[in-house]
């Protein structure tokens, strides 16, 4: 009881503290989608939450509409021919993820927990990573959000159907993630993980996850970086013959 107390007046406490600061920058994002986006600021999708309970999350607007029903759907590659060209700069700078703090302030959400996802891509998940799961808010940030920050890029180098390679590989690794914080999380633990989400903005090949939490599961070779690198440098030698 006393953590779950001391988690929400934290979320309340920093999601008010940030949208603050940052409102001058909010408004002119909000200005700038008003111009480019024909009036379509904010992007709203049913995510599941807490209890497998879903709610309407907000994010800036960043791809064309109707996206879900295009290309590979909720699976985003590198280079997404159905991201905008304002879109890109927000998602590779991750301000499209701010207006969750009014999910936050809401109580949809933490500042800190496992990323909410579509119903559909979270029935991919094992009954006991959804069990898990279901136990805590999704988060605005967490150790799903920092280990799978390149994401796109490993789908889109993978060398298999993009659909695939997320059900067979990433997800199965990105149940055991969000589960293992599900078990461990704390206090102290989110400050870590909101810590290793400023770094990850900087340095976002950082490998500090594995090393700063006790028996935090290994990522399989298919999501490595030596993979990827390889995977790139194949790709590219394939384009030049």
């Amino acid at each position: 009881m006393g953590n779950t107390i001391l988690k929400r007046s934290f979320d309340i406490l920093f999601a008010a503290t940030l949208l603050l600061l940052i409102s001058p920058l909010f408004l002119l994002i909000c200005l700038i989608l008003l111009i480019t986006e024909k009036g379509k600021v904010f992007y709203f999708q049913d995510r599941m939450g807490k209890g497998g309970k879903p709610f309407r999350i907000w994010k800036f607007t960043t791809m064309v509409e109707g996206s879900e029903k295009m290309g590979n759907g909720t699976i985003t590659l590198r280079n997404d021919w159905r991201v905008t060209r304002v879109g890109h700069i927000l998602r590779l700078s991750k301000l499209n993820e701010f207006p969750q703090l009014i999910n936050v302030l809401k109580g949809d959400m933490s500042v800190v927990g496992p990323r909410p996802l579509v119903p559909a891509d979270f029935a991919h998940y094992s009954e006991e990573a959804k069990k898990a799961i279901g136990k805590v808010k999704p988060g605005l940030t967490g150790a799903g959000s920092i280990v799978f920050r390149d994401e796109q890029y490993f789908v889109t180098y993978a060398g298999q159907e993009p659909k695939q390679f997320y059900k067979n590989i990433i997800m199965p690794y990105k149940g055991e993630v969000e589960k293992w914080y599900s078990e461990h999380h704390n206090f102290i633990n989110d400050l870590k993980l909101i810590w290793l989400t400023a770094i990850s903005i900087i340095h976002p090949t950082n490998l500090f996850v594995h090393k700063w939490f006790k028996h935090f599961p290994p990522r399989p070779e298919e999501l490595t970086y030596k993979w990827l690198r390889a995977q790139m440098e194949q790709t590219e030698g394939q384009g030049q013959e």
